[in-house]
């Protein structure tokens, strides 16, 4: 293969050009080719664009705090030598024979000072290739300027990676009132969600999402290990998928020759070690269902899943409002949280309503006496144009979720679902039509599904028979007969109390984020047209 345009005999060729064609094309944006241009004369200079690594003294905020410190312990204009810093160049003020940058990090900014006359031929070279965004690293000592700004004199230069692509970087507005505005120079959603490391590098708020995050999800743990749980892992490729209503992904496992599919819950395999006397687990990990996206729905998400034995739903009830609303606090000061436009109190105790009761009130239909065609016609008066093709279950939970759900704001507990509708719970003391389930819904979604896990074997049967034959009808979100699961209930499943919460849901209330695309680093898109 030989490049078209030089006739180089490149390794591979892109659109029919070695790289260095590719990137020097009229085709490419013109800041590309300026930044590849700058990327050769580097190399012609014997300055390497990227380094192997950065023996940093301080990270930026660090910097900036051991400086204050020094600089209080003295009443003469205070300095920090030896300080070695590294980050992404978000400003450059070019003043000859010096220049002013700004550099960020993951936590901060810090500014620094760049002489040419101490930085010498090659770092002076150098200053006149670097762009916004390239990486660098500094070595000098930290001072504060006759404005006032906490300033890194830097000593010596180090180019630690050369951006071929300019990132998006917002414009910079200072009001009067010495507010800094940032006006994001990222306007398109989905660019943002698909270069979500773009994203991240000009948006300080989207790195502060997924650290909240990964606060929250510490925070579960701790809580959870402090009380006796055990944290497990179990199979995300399994031959037989269970523990929820959904249609899952397959693939094929070549060496066996089997079929296997992707969890779509971890709840059998966490029951399974309720019967081994692991009598309180937990799990936190990734789901997958394949089904379709909307702003609280992603085929792969995270689910908290705990499971405790001799506990029954009102047990996990108690735990869910409790540790949801001690998580909170520790994470975010706070147990109230603006979200659409609405406040949301997350303090205990939780409201509590029938889904018998609300769905009557709601529809004017008594859940144990209406028909599937009325409750078909209903769903078509509600604008569902696939009600024709829906079981009752899934009519059942269309028509709750557009009636009842979507009006409730503060936390609720919804319990007493029918009982057709939960395979895998008991059924009500009292009342064997309902099931011993409820759902925590919020700002008008799904939190937490639990039950009062269903422990008799016979009857455990029976209900995936109900859901084989479901399935066998059609219904694609239906569960098969799984006869392992069976067998491990005829070991004994004491009485189990289980809960499962949807980590993304939570993130987005306590972040004011109205799409689960805005709390998933890389959320599922479709497939990118006339990218270059």
């Amino acid at each position: 293969m030989t490049c078209s345009s030089c006739g180089a005999v490149p390794p591979g060729l892109r659109d029919g050009l070695c790289l260095t064609c590719w990137y020097a094309s009229a085709d490419r944006p013109k800041p590309v080719r300026d930044r590849f241009e700058k990327l050769v004369r580097l190399r012609d200079l014997g300055i390497e664009p990227y380094a192997y690594a950065f023996d940093r003294s301080h990270e930026l905020r660090e910097a900036f705090v051991a400086f204050e410190q020094t600089e209080s312990e003295t009443s003469e204009p205070a300095e920090l030598g030896g300080v070695r810093v590294a980050g992404r160049i978000l400003s450059y003020r070019d003043l000859g024979g010096s220049a002013f940058a700004h550099i960020g990090d993951r936590d901060g900014r810090l500014q620094i000072h760049l002489r040419r006359n101490l930085l010498g031929e090659t770092g002076s070279a150098l200053m006149d290739l670097l762009d916004l965004g390239d990486w660098v690293g500094v070595e000098g000592t930290v001072f504060r300027t006759r404005r006032g700004e906490v300033t890194v004199r830097a000593e010596s230069l180090t180019l630690l990676a050369k951006t071929l692509r300019p990132l998006p970087f917002g414009k910079e507005e200072m009001r009067e009132d010495g507010r800094r505005i940032v006006h994001s120079g990222f306007g398109d959603q989905a660019a943002r969600y698909r270069q979500r490391y773009a994203d991240l590098a000009v948006n300080p708020e989207v790195r502060e999402v997924f650290r909240i995050r990964s606060r929250l999800v510490t925070a579960f743990r701790s809580w959870l290990d402090a009380r006796g749980f055990l944290e497990v892992e179990t199979p995300i490729l399994q031959p037989l998928y269970g523990g929820a209503l959904a249609r899952p992904f397959s693939t094929h496992h070549h060496r066996l020759d089997r079929r296997m599919f992707l969890r779509i819950a971890d709840e059998l395999y966490l029951k399974r070690l309720i019967v081994g006397n692991l009598d309180r687990v937990y799990e936190i990990g990734h789901d997958f269902r394949n089904e379709g996206i909307d702003r609280t729905h992603n085929p792969e998400f995270t689910m908290l899943e705990l499971y405790s034995a001799f506990a029954d739903y009102e047990d996990v009830m108690r735990l869910t409002e409790t540790m949801i609303s001690d998580v909170a606090r520790e994470v975010m000061g706070t147990t109230r949280f603006a979200y659409g436009g609405v406040e949301v109190d997350l303090t205990p105790p939780w409201g509590r309503v029938r889904w018998d009761e609300a769905f009557a009130e709601a529809s004017g239909l008594d859940l144990h006496t209406a028909a599937d065609d009325e409750l078909r016609g209903l769903a078509e008066r509600r604008g569902r144009a696939d009600a024709e093709d829906l079981s009752r279950v899934q009519l059942l939970d269309a028509l709750f979720s557009d009636l009842v759900e979507d009006r409730i704001t503060d936390p609720v507990f919804v319990y007493g679902h029918p009982i057709e509708m939960s395979p895998l719970a008991k059924p009500k003391r009292g009342e064997p039509a309902l099931a011993e389930r409820f759902e925590a819904i919020v700002c008008g979604f799904e939190l937490v599904n639990a039950f009062s896990e269903l422990n008799d074997p016979i009857d455990q049967w029976n209900r995936f028979a109900a859901q084989q034959r479901l399935r066998d009808a059609g219904d694609q979100e239906a569960m098969e007969i799984d006869e392992d699961y069976v067998r491990a209930l005829e070991y004994g499943l004491p009485p189990t109390g289980g809960f499962g919460l949807g980590i993304d849901r939570l993130v987005m209330l306590m972040t004011g984020q109205t799409s689960i695309r805005d709390v998933v680093l890389f959320p599922m898109l479709r497939p990118e047209e006339g990218a270059s």
